[in-house]
């Protein structure tokens, strides 16, 4: 069993999840890592266990409640505890017109947006509720798509505003069992996923552009700094953003 502060990050594998699980694990934390990728898992958590911690790749489909269950038993069954839940994982469909999308491209969204994180956070209470001492912390990674949609990005935009009242509904249902829960929403991060917005992506006006991109790690520190608030001290929402994106200005 660890004796460090365990953390729990789903799509641990790429991007934001694997610099933001690197960073805790440099921070002191020991970490599970969730993820469909069991090549990609092993890579992580070899950098992980590099930079001090205990660390395990867990395959998982975070929509699927078995699978889910699977993974918040081997956090269980490995630490004994569980300190943070971040629920990172996230997928986007394809940028067409509303109406051309599939049922099955609008559910796959769903059931890794939304699905996934209610299904961790309900195993993340069961454990932060019976551990001694009782209660943890729970991120959710929002997106500035929390805020305001991208063309073409119904599914995406509309599981990322239902992630804002998880979030709060968590954060004041957590409150008898001790636990935080804080949303960090992001812009921009030059990653795999944020990184095309370097070549140009369609804007509100219908204009191609490119975007201001920032350093994936000013993510993953913006997650460490919440995580290591005392539990009497909460970060309930975040915007961590590339300074010149569109965002704050119309259109």
């Amino acid at each position: 069993m660890s004796h460090r502060k365990v953390a729990l990050v789903t799509g641990a594998t790429a991007g934001i999840g694997r610099a933001s699980a690197l960073a805790l694990a440099a921070a002191g934390w020991d970490v599970a890592l969730a993820g469909r990728r069991r090549s990609l898992l092993d890579e992580v958590a070899a950098e992980a266990e590099k930079l001090g911690a205990t660390a395990i790749g867990v395959e998982t489909d975070v929509g699927d409640q078995v699978s889910v269950k699977a993974l918040f038993a081997a956090v269980r069954e490995t630490f004994g505890h569980l300190h943070l839940l971040f629920n990172n994982a996230g997928v986007g469909a394809p940028p067409i017109n509303m109406e051309d999308l599939t049922f099955a491209q609008w559910k796959a969204v769903v059931d890794t947006n939304l699905t996934g994180p209610f299904l961790c956070t309900q195993e993340a209470f069961r454990i932060m509720r019976d551990q001694n001492p009782v209660g943890g912390r729970i991120i959710n990674n929002g997106s500035i798509s929390a805020h305001a949609p991208r063309p073409n990005s119904a599914p995406y935009t509309a599981t990322k505003h239902a992630i804002t009242g998880l979030t709060k509904s968590t954060a004041l249902d957590g409150r008898k069992y001790n636990i935080a829960c804080g949303q960090i929403d992001i812009g921009n991060a030059d990653t795999d996923m944020g990184g095309r917005m370097k070549a140009g992506v369609p804007q509100a006006n219908g204009q191609i552009a490119p975007e201001a991109v920032m350093d994936v790690n000013h993510v993953a520190d913006a997650v460490v700094h919440m995580a290591g608030l005392p539990l009497d001290a909460n970060v309930l929402f975040m915007t961590v953003m590339a300074t010149k994106m569109p965002f704050v200005g119309r259109g």
